[in-house]
């Protein structure tokens, strides 16, 4: 009986003392509100950010809930225009960005940055075609459906007038369309040859269509850095979240999340880069 009381009371203390642990750690996070999130996210971008059934989803709200959790923290998402993601955070309307923020020395000035992804372009075609697209330079002399006014469109002006025309390659010709589905539609159609999307809205194209798109290039196109925004004074809380970032690292989880969403790990070079512009 004596052996069980003393087990009994060594389990007590046990849970004692973590759970005044998990009570320090969440006490040096300085949060909105106790023990929650609250996260800044343009709820209108699939699949990093959007909603389902009145939730926000993708990628962002995926990483954070494991982060937040790491922390003891349950997460509240704010859906808030891209255009005022910054002014709500140094506002206090919330805690932290996670909306698919690209880094740039202008906003790096207004706030401070986790870096914590890698996105950009990928190449698609239709599914058992010859025709297996790697970089840009493969495009010359064919039909390349874009969204509109997406980032790589001007690149690749330039390269078909440069590059294809000195090495007599055909020009590319690029068919932009209000939205990714549309230019989804044209390749599925034939109207277009290949598609240049963003590494992430392929990867929901290939599922969308099961299996009747691929992607074909192996890294990632006009590479952009992406980081959660936190405000400046707020240490503690930049500290815990790049320390749950890595934890999620060395669990596995975000290694997972980058491969479901086909995006990669930034590099050390490619954040740096970032940061100057």
């Amino acid at each position: 009986m004596a052996c069980k009381y003393k087990i009994t009371t060594v389990k007590a203390l046990l849970a004692i003392t973590l759970s005044g642990l998990l009570g320090s750690a969440q006490a040096a996070v300085n949060t909105k509100q106790e023990g929650v999130l609250s996260i800044g996210s343009d709820l209108t971008w699939a699949p990093y950010d959007y909603l389902v059934d009145g939730e926000a989803a993708g990628f962002d709200a995926d990483l954070m809930k494991h982060m937040a959790a790491s922390l003891g923290l349950k997460t509240k998402t704010e859906d808030t225009r891209f255009a005022s993601l910054i002014l709500g955070l140094t506002g206090h309307h919330y805690d932290v960005i996670a909306s698919a923020l690209y880094i740039t020395p202008e906003r790096a000035k207004q706030i401070n940055y986790i870096p914590y992804l890698k996105t950009g372009g990928s190449l698609m075609t239709l599914k058992g075609s010859e025709f297996m697209p790697q970089t840009k330079k493969d495009l010359c002399g064919k039909k390349v459906a874009s969204l509109k006014g997406a980032a790589w469109v001007p690149a690749l002006h330039k390269l078909s007038a440069g590059y294809c025309a000195e090495n007599k390659l055909g020009s590319i010709t690029v068919q932009e369309y209000p939205s990714s589905p549309l230019a989804a539609q044209a390749l599925l159609s034939r109207a277009a040859d290949v598609q240049f999307d963003d590494a992430a809205v392929s990867q929901m194209m290939v599922d969308q269509t099961k299996g009747r798109l691929q992607i074909t290039s192996k890294e990632i196109l006009e590479p952009v850095i992406i980081g959660l925004g936190v405000a400046k004074g707020n240490d503690s809380l930049l500290a815990a979240l790049t320390s749950a970032l890595e934890e999620q690292k060395k669990n596995g989880n975000y290694q997972a999340l980058l491969k479901k969403y086909n995006l990669q790990e930034p590099s050390a070079e490619e954040i740096a880069a970032a940061y100057k512009g």
